[in-house]
C-alpha cells in the first residue's frame, strides 16, 4: 500500500476516474508513462522515478474479467524484469507471429467447463457407452450395470 502523500499526488496526476479504476482493479494508485498497447488491447505502463523497486512496471487489462495468460510472452518477460527493453523496442521480439504461435489468444480454461479432462480408468467403459447410447438402448446393458 502506498502513503497518503503518494496517493494524493497520483490522484492529482491521473484524475478521479482513473483513480477509481486503479483502486478497483489494481488496489493501488500508479502514475506513469504509457509504453505501448498490445494486440489484445492491454496497456503497459512504466514509472522509474517514483515507484518502489520491482513495482515500476504494470499492465492495465482491457477486459474487467482478466486472465494473466492474456499477456504475450514478450510483455511477460518485460513485466518480470527479464529484459530491459519492451517488445516494441526489441528487434528479436518484433518478428511478429511465428509459425508455431496461435493467431488468437486461447485463455486458460482451468477450473471451467472447457478444461481438459483426462481419460479415467476408474469408470467402467460400460457406463460411458451407456450414457452415449441413450435411454432407448440402456436396456441392453448387463444386469450388474443397471444400477448405474
Amino acid at each position: 500500500m502506498s502513503t497518503i502523500l503518494r496517493t494524493l499526488r497520483n490522484l492529482r496526476r491521473i484524475g478521479l476516474k482513473e483513480y477509481g479504476h486503479q483502486m478497483q482493479y489494481i488496489g493501488d494508485t500508479k502514475a506513469g508513462t504509457l509504453i505501448a498497447t498490445d494486440r489484445y488491447g492491454n496497456k503497459y505502463y512504466e514509472n522509474m522515478e517514483e515507484e518502489l523497486p520491482l513495482r515500476t512496471r504494470w499492465v492495465d487489462y482491457k477486459e474487467k474479467e482478466y486472465d494473466p495468460s492474456q499477456i504475450e510472452p514478450g510483455w511477460h518477460a518485460w513485466l518480470s524484469y527479464m529484459v530491459d527493453a519492451p517488445p516494441t523496442h526489441d528487434k528479436i521480439l518484433q518478428t511478429g507471429l511465428r509459425a508455431w504461435e496461435l493467431p488468437e489468444h486461447r485463455p486458460n480454461l482451468t477450473l471451467s467447463r472447457g478444461a481438459y479432462k483426462t481419460y479415467s480408468t476408474l469408470v467402467s467403459p460400460f457406463i460411458g457407452v451407456s450414457l452415449l447410447l441413450g435411454p432407448e438402448l440402456s436396456a441392453m446393458r448387463p444386469s450388474f450395470m443397471r444400477n448405474y
